[in-house]
């Protein structure tokens, strides 16, 4: 019975992480008027599930950080189900609420909060701010930068060069990064969810590629089912996006979110993603929406506190 609840929240974990994340990859094929927002988000399911598929072999590091880099004691079932059921139920109400948070942030605040509760000797806070809160703050700084000075640089060569020629190379790199973010967002995001599942499934028989094709499944289900609601407000509401605007965002987030899963860096495809497309206007910082940044960022600080704090009631709950 145990084992069954764990399995069910991992397929709902992995479902709204794919609603709520697979329009960071492809919102700007949306907003930049290249494609429907039914495409994009299909082409950027597909390049996720290709990234969860060979996770496992390129973003182990990632798997052993979550698995016990957080919390080093022996996990069980009880401690797998509060850390998947803080962690699914923010990211299930952000999306429902249009707001793209961090599956990363909402993890590290539920293996904290139900950590805390489950063995807070083996809590390795030592390794919270150094290893997860500095990459992933300035994740967003650095996305941001890189953005901006890709929209400086690739405005100067469109100038340069004849319009019809820049259009239709600009239009082919626009959907090979968008589908490379897609990929390393599936790199990223598929061995976290793993690693908590594998808590209770890995000891009842499952082997990792098991549970790893659950999360792959269940996250193209979530994103081609729910992934249209924080689409529309990250191609439409961050900023107006011309054609080479959401290619140069395209290209941070990809570059960042790979490099970052392949080392073994939790950054939040969220953060990057967000940063890069308001990056995208370059040095015209008034055509960036301030109050929808504003609202976002306040839901990226109250996702560690809330997911940890209905970790830690569901841990009380169900030990």
């Amino acid at each position: 019975m145990t084992v069954a609840v764990v399995l069910v929240l991992v397929t709902f974990l992995a479902a709204v992480n794919g609603s709520n994340d697979v329009p960071k990859g492809v919102a700007t094929l949306a907003g930049a008027g290249v494609a429907g927002f039914r495409t994009a988000i299909l082409w950027g399911t597909v390049t996720t599930l290709a990234g969860c598929l060979v996770s496992l072999q390129l973003a182990s590091r990632m798997t052993a950080l979550f698995s016990t880099g957080i919390v080093s004691a022996p996990p069980t079932a009880e401690f797998a189900i509060a850390v998947l059921v803080g962690t699914g139920a923010w990211v299930a109400l952000a999306t429902v609420l249009r707001l793209p948070v961090s599956t990363t942030h909402a993890l590290i605040g539920s293996l904290l909060g139900a950590g805390a509760l489950f063995a807070s000797g083996s809590v390795v806070w030592s390794a919270v701010v150094p290893r997860l809160v500095q990459p992933l703050l300035l994740s967003v700084v650095v996305a941001y930068g890189v953005s901006v000075l890709l929209a400086v640089l690739a405005g100067r060569r469109s100038r340069a060069a004849s319009a019809g020629r820049a259009d239709r190379v600009l239009g082919v790199a626009h959907w090979i990064t968008s589908g490379l973010t897609g990929f390393a967002r599936g790199l990223n995001d598929a061995p976290k969810i793993v690693a908590i599942g594998a808590f209770a499934l890995v000891p009842a028989g499952f082997a990792p590629w098991q549970v790893l094709l659950v999360v792959a499944g269940a996250m193209a289900a979530g994103s081609v089912i729910g992934g249209l609601r924080v689409a529309e407000r990250l191609a439409e509401d961050v900023v107006r996006m011309s054609h080479r605007e959401g290619f140069t965002a395209n290209l941070t987030t990809a570059a960042l979110v790979g490099i970052g899963a392949s080392a073994g860096l939790p950054m939040s495809t969220t953060h990057v993603s967000t940063g890069a497309i308001a990056g995208s206007a370059g040095l015209a910082v008034n055509r960036v929406n301030r109050k929808t940044i504003g609202q976002f960022a306040i839901a990226w600080l109250v996702t560690p506190p809330v997911a940890g704090a209905v970790a830690a009631i569901t841990y009380l709950l169900t030990a």
